[in-house]
């Protein structure tokens, strides 16, 4: 009772302080508009028709059904709808993540983030360019789906209209998201927390209420499980899994390696200065979602190309060995098969590597403990301590690909082995869960501590009275 009456009294508190009640409310507002944009529709699609061949793309696990689930999952929509939103955050995120890996291997790059502000400032200005150039791209393959399926109104498929509905949806979807973006942006300045990724957040959050429906609509307490409805056995699994789950994720958000280091001591005159001992904290999980997002959007493709093969194999006068060979494919490498799944890890391992070497350099911390006049123990500054740094961080990037492999298989297993839709089945693990884990231990941080700051108490404090903030000493509280 008492940690739930801390709790309560740290969402109090921070309407109580007039900076951090202003932020709060004004990137709940900004969230306000971002869900608004989702009630705009599209100008020429037929929404009917739309809604209807997404119940069924949904159901296509080995084809484009799968991918545009996949996809929606981050972008905050789904396959039933579309709007000016229905890009999301997403190119603006692929762009920085694109650019992000190019300062590793493009010396003008690097030289550009050295420059500090200024350099960064062009960075960004650069991936604002891209983004604009992702939207058009993503833009047009989806306008061409719709075209393709029939899903546009009539009168726009005649004559030189469909110049009119390319153009208007094109210029819709990029102003959506540019607009998105600059929604972040106004967060980050004028609200708290990173906006784009609270933006993200919130359309992972979004599809919730729809996966809890579903729940209360095929709940049957009469039986345990079938292919249509859940049982009580089934809920309290699904509850105890997320709890286990959302648990794991932020074991493994926040874990850490600590190194210990030792500062040089330096006397000037008669004082002796640093010779202090702390740590160096290295992330078990250093690569962040990024492995299981490059896995699971890797895999889609062999999964939708073998399937595709398969069926034009079986309705075409194709030899018997290769149908036999198309189908054997189609079926190891569907959603949820065993070899699927195998691979899916094997691509989680190796991206977490990847990602690791990429963004962690060990000649470069060693090069900065040595130049800061620290060091760690047993071990000479230079070479050898950066040859130690690699030699933990494999070690620990292993341990954290094998967490991320097993949070990334929950939900295919899930929902494979309980016939529940992966949209439900999703919350149980995932890309998507781990950002909700992430992005919102970041913002109760921030959040922390504006009110440590002052001198308030926050979610894991206490040292508030009911009249109001309690100073505190310096060797500690009063």
């Amino acid at each position: 009772m008492d940690a739930i009456s801390n709790i309560f009294q740290a969402f109090l508190n921070i309407f109580r302080v007039p900076d951090l009640r202003n932020k709060v409310l004004f990137t709940l507002g900004m969230l306000v508009v971002y869900r608004i944009g989702f009630w705009v529709p599209l100008a020429g699609v037929d929404q009917t028709r739309l809604a209807e061949s997404a119940s069924k793309a949904a159901q296509d696990e080995t084809g484009f059904g799968r991918l545009m689930e996949f996809a929606s999952i981050f972008s905050g929509g789904s396959l039933s709808q579309s709007t000016i939103f229905g890009l999301g955050i997403m190119p603006y995120i692929t762009a920085a993540i694109i650019f992000q890996l190019l300062q590793s291997v493009l010396p003008s790059l690097q030289e550009l983030k050295k420059e500090g502000a200024s350099g960064q400032q062009k960075i960004t200005e650069w991936t604002r360019y891209a983004t604009v150039g992702l939207c058009v791209i993503q833009a047009v393959m989806w306008l061409s789906y719709l075209r393709t399926q029939m899903l546009i109104q009539p009168e726009f498929l005649v004559g030189g209209r469909i110049v009119i509905f390319y153009a208007a949806g094109i210029a819709g979807l990029t102003a959506g998201s540019i607009f998105l973006m600059w929604l972040g942006e106004q967060i980050d300045k004028y609200g708290i927390g990173n906006g784009v990724s609270i933006i993200l957040t919130a359309g992972i959050l979004s599809r919730m209420p729809g996966a809890i429906k579903w729940i209360i609509d095929n709940f049957n307490p009469s039986q345990q499980n079938d292919d249509v409805s859940i049982g009580i056995l089934g809920i309290v699994f699904l509850a105890a899994a997320f709890v286990f789950v959302t648990s794991g994720a932020i074991l493994i958000t926040v874990a850490q390696r600590r190194i210990p280091i030792q500062q040089a001591k330096h006397t000037r005159g008669r004082k002796v200065y640093g010779g202090q001992r702390h740590f160096l904290p290295l992330r078990v999980n250093h690569a962040g979602v990024m492995p299981i997002i490059f896995a699971s959007s890797l895999m889609i493709f062999p999964s939708s190309i073998f399937g595709w093969l398969s069926t034009r194999a079986v309705q075409g006068d194709s030899p018997s060995w290769w149908v036999s060979t198309t189908n054997f494919l189609s079926t190891n490498f569907d959603f949820g098969a065993y070899p699927y799944i195998i691979f899916e890890i094997i691509l989680i391992f190796f991206f977490s590597y990847f990602w690791t070497t990429v963004q962690f350099s060990p000649d470069d911390m060693s090069k900065q403990l040595r130049d800061n006049g620290s060091f760690i123990p047993g071990l000479r500054p230079g070479p050898r301590t950066a040859e130690y740094l690699e030699t933990v961080m494999e070690r620990i990037t292993y341990v954290g690909a094998g967490f991320l492999a097993v949070i990334a298989i929950i939900p295919t297993v899930v929902s494979e082995q309980m016939g529940i839709p992966f949209f439900v089945s999703s919350f149980l693990g995932g890309t998507g869960l781990l950002i909700v884990v992430s992005v919102g231990l970041d913002l109760i941080q921030r959040i922390e501590a504006n009110l440590v700051m002052r001198n308030y108490s926050g979610f894991l404090s206490s040292g508030m009275d009911n009249k109001g903030p309690r100073i505190r000493s310096g060797r500690g509280r009063s």
